[in-house]
């Protein structure tokens, strides 16, 4: 566990309000604050996507952007006194999908293990991607399956889990 109060794993839909839901708790922190961006901006849109994150995150974060070696970054900027956002799983796993050489379940048990013994407090969000219907194509299942199994690691150790649903927190645990 966490030594500054724990790891909080951030779940919900698209445009459900979990980044600014993980953001406020960063900042409500009082701790140095740092930001792990996962995505890749392929296109316009997601380029557009990352801009208003960043607007919307404002002045003091330190980004880093990582859309592979996550564990790594999290390991090399781990510290007490620090809050670490990472932002976000599921994209995560869309980059390691696309790696060949990247085997998913071994990086997501490495997570797992690092979020259970980090010095920083660790705030981590993901898409929830299980609540709708079967994907009709392979790499749409295996992709949902992998985050579905991700999600159940990264929530058991978590010290919070919250569910986000039009801007409102459910409380899962702790």
């Amino acid at each position: 566990m966490s030594a500054d109060g724990g790891s909080v794993f951030v779940l919900g839909g698209a445009r459900s309000g979990k980044s600014f839901f993980a953001e406020q708790l960063a900042f409500d922190s009082g701790l140095e604050r740092h930001y792990v961006a996962t995505g890749r901006a392929y296109d316009d849109e997601m380029r557009a996507r990352i801009h208003a994150h960043q607007a919307q995150r404002g002045d003091g974060w330190r980004t880093h952007e990582e859309p592979l070696d996550l564990v790594g970054t999290l390991r090399a900027f781990d510290a007490p006194g620090r809050v670490i956002l990472v932002d976000c799983l599921t994209l995560w796993v869309t980059n390691l999908m696309m790696e060949a050489e990247h085997t998913i379940d071994r990086q997501a048990r490495l997570l797992a293990e690092h979020i259970g013994q980090a010095s920083a407090r660790l705030i981590v969000v993901s898409n929830e991607v299980g609540l709708g219907i079967v994907p009709e194509n392979g790499m749409a299942r295996a992709f949902r399956d992998h985050a579905g199994r991700l999600h159940q690691q990264v929530a058991a150790v978590a010290g919070e889990v919250h569910f986000i649903a039009a801007g409102l927190s459910l409380k899962m645990k702790g």
